[in-house]
């Protein structure tokens, strides 16, 4: 009897234990499903945690030349629109497009609502005579006078056969000059003989603004279809360390494609830069003191066309 009684208590005791492990397992079910559910967050809703994944944002900008310091976009006639990284080490133009007015066929630059830019001309023989007299009364303060030129074919070094009569007859009608000498140069030798012919050139007269280094691609079978980018560097570099030994202020002449593509521009970054770029702005990213932009400009004492120049920093 006692024994019967024993098993009945432990029986009693086991159904207990399974009815509170049932119960426990039932709340827990209940915690993980039911109130869990309830107390989720949606995927997206806001939360202070960092999230795992995210979609990339894609900026873009209106811009042709995006002046953030990044990239510069431009556009190939094989490609379409391009981008080109930006060197960090060649200074960025500070000029401010919406400062350039035109007036009466002239570009001007101002300052705090002052003009301080000066208009000029660059000549050759090809202007033909020129009543200089006249072209300062329209309102020209300088000229870049052609000394000379290589040939592109056979590369003889030929001097403008109107040099000496337009030099001197900018001065005498009270402008201010500069040169320049078109180049074909090959190599870095070249470069220092066309410069050596400048500054013999140069000798007699005092010129104020800069002797331009003018190398441009010609695409007719010329002698430097071929010149690579290292050679066109080095030959930059060696005719304007050669004037600049001599007194000069050294400047390199150059459209905006070929300064993009063909120059090494953290070689030449030291040398002022001539921009050739016939637009109603210059979008051109880097630094340069003189815009070229017109080739068909009309002035008084000038039979034709004539390039038309304005220089932000007078010399």
């Amino acid at each position: 009897m006692a024994d019967n009684k024993k098993r009945i208590k432990f029986k009693s005791i086991a159904i207990l234990e399974a009815v509170i492990i049932f119960l426990l397992f039932i709340a827990l079910i209940w915690a993980t499903l039911i109130r869990g559910r309830a107390e989720a967050v949606p995927a997206n809703a806001n939360s202070d945690k960092p999230q795992v994944r995210q979609r990339a944002v894609i900026e873009k900008e209106e811009a042709f030349y995006q002046l953030d310091g990044k990239k510069i976009l431009m556009h190939d006639s094989t490609y379409g629109e391009i981008f080109v990284p930006v060197y960090a080490d060649v200074p960025a133009s500070t000029i401010s497009t919406d400062n350039i007015t035109m007036r009466n066929g002239y570009a001007f630059y101002s300052e705090n609502g002052e003009n301080v830019s000066t208009i000029g001309v660059d000549v050759s023989e090809f202007q033909g005579d020129i009543d200089w007299t006249q072209v300062k009364q329209a309102g020209i303060d300088f000229a870049f006078i052609r000394i000379g030129y290589r040939t592109y074919g056979d590369g003889i070094i030929t001097y403008d056969s109107a040099f000496q009569r337009n030099i001197e007859g900018a001065q005498a009608a009270g402008i201010k000059v500069g040169a320049y000498f078109y180049s074909q140069a090959t190599n870095a030798d070249e470069a220092v003989e066309e410069a050596d012919h400048v500054i013999d050139a140069l000798a007699p007269y005092d010129i104020t603004y800069p002797v331009v280094y003018d190398w441009e691609i010609v695409h007719d079978a010329a002698r430097t279809d071929s010149v690579s980018v290292e050679a066109l560097a080095d030959c930059c570099v060696a005719f304007c360390e050669r004037v600049k030994d001599s007194g000069y202020t050294p400047m390199i002449y150059q459209n905006r494609e070929t300064a993009m593509h063909k120059l090494d521009l953290p070689r030449v970054k030291d040398y002022d830069f001539w921009l050739a770029e016939y637009d109603e702005k210059p979008i051109y990213y880097y630094d340069f003191r003189i815009w070229q932009y017109s080739n068909t400009g009309r002035i008084p004492g000038i039979g034709g066309d004539v390039d038309l120049n304005i220089c932000f920093k007078p010399y």
